[in-house]
């Protein structure tokens, strides 16, 4: 006897609110049930792999995107020019930029770095490897740009190259997008 049956026996007597055709009746409606808390729970999983997806998707394409792209290009042009001045002028004043290689610099160690770096190293030029770049919103704050790039110089009568990753946070103030926070590493 399955347990439906056997829950309307009381005292080796059939209920007569109970008879075993009812039984039936609820085992089938007992499958309906599972099979649309099943079909429910599918639908909720593939709904959040949707929203997975449109959040991927939103990281690497978009308005946001686009004008963190611009941004660092117009970062990184400056570097590529060896323009202090200019790349200064796109970092806040209370820049923190974190190197796994040479620790934690202020503002102004950051350009006495660049200084130095434009000084010793005249040919190095900064590539973003664009199929690696993601920018996510920080909501009342800016964005946060994260991805790969490439360093390249001649030493010894060779292209010497190094791909580093990063994570940098942007601080939007009105229009105005300025690099608050740098993360270099993977060096």
């Amino acid at each position: 006897m399955d347990w439906l049956a056997h829950a309307c026996f009381a005292k080796s007597q059939i209920h007569k609110s109970c008879p075993v055709r009812d039984a039936n009746a609820m085992k089938q409606g007992f499958a309906v049930l599972v099979m649309a808390l099943a079909v429910g729970l599918a639908t909720s999983v593939a709904e959040e792999s949707e929203q997975a997806a449109a959040k991927k998707k939103k990281a690497t394409s978009g308005e946001l995107f686009e004008t963190i792209a611009r941004m660092d290009r117009m970062v990184f042009d400056a570097f590529n020019a060896h323009d202090l001045e200019r790349l200064m002028a796109l970092f806040t004043g209370d820049l923190e930029f974190y190197d796994d290689g040479s620790g934690l610099k202020n503002y102004s160690g950051t350009k006495d770095d660049f200084v130095k770096v434009f000084h010793d190293v005249p040919d190095l030029h900064r590539e973003l490897l664009k199929e690696t770049l993601e920018v996510y919103p920080v909501p009342g704050y800016g964005a946060i740009e994260i991805g790969e790039h490439r360093f390249c110089h001649q030493e010894n009568g060779k292209q010497d190259c190094g791909v580093m990753k990063f994570a940098m946070v942007w601080q939007r103030t009105g229009e105005t997008w300025k690099l608050a926070r740098v993360l270099s590493y993977a060096h």
